[in-house]
């Protein structure tokens, strides 16, 4: 009988299978980018943005919210007030979490672009020598104004000319958490919610 996993190991990336793709929704949107070419041992699903050794609390991170959430699902029948308080005190806890680990590591003016994304990948603007068709590169976004930082395998799947030696890179992602799809999912869906509200 196979032995399962201990209960703070985290998630392994999903794969994407090519036959499996849908047609996500699609924003235009200014976020952070960090692009590297993927390392050889990808399989092996380690970070290449030096926060490894973050892994193990995330982890516990994530074990501790799915307690959270499953506990409050059950409080929510017996005191909906009390319940939706520590919903709110667990978001804010959650905000302040992604505050500290961007002030920690804030990002450069030139990490900061317009893309197209979806929850099934990103198009971006980069110098037209950076990458070729079929490139799988590493890829870490930074959602404003919830500073989600989702991370990706993506693969160039098409390369647009463009003007003053750049070119537009049309990526898939490859390999995703699904907790990093449900955050990029969420941002997409409240980009969707503004945009209405500003109409």
């Amino acid at each position: 009988m196979p032995s399962r996993p201990p209960a703070n190991a985290p998630s392994a990336p999903i794969p994407s299978a090519a036959g499996d793709r849908r047609d996500y929704y699609r924003i235009d949107d200014r976020i952070g980018l960090e692009i590297q070419r993927a390392p050889a041992e990808t399989a092996t699903h380690s970070s290449p943005y030096n926060d490894d050794h973050l892994g193990s609390l995330r982890a516990e991170l994530r074990r501790l919210d799915q307690d959270v959430r499953s506990q409050l699902a059950t409080l929510a029948e017996r005191d909906r007030l009390l319940s939706s308080l520590i919903k709110s005190l667990n978001g804010k806890l959650d905000t302040l979490a992604r505050i500290m680990a961007f002030e920690q590591n804030p990002l450069q003016p030139e990490h900061w672009q317009d893309v197209t994304l979806s929850e099934g990948g990103v198009a971006f603007t980069d110098d037209e020598q950076a990458w070729g068709e079929g490139d799988l590169l590493a890829i870490r976004m930074t959602l404003p104004p919830e500073l989600f930082q989702p991370q990706a395998v993506a693969r160039v799947i098409a390369i647009a000319a463009g003007s003053a030696g750049k070119a537009r890179f049309h990526t898939e992602f490859t390999e995703i958490h699904d907790s990093d799809r449900q955050q990029i999912a969420r941002h997409v869906m409240r980009w969707q919610i503004r945009q209405r509200q500003k109409e």
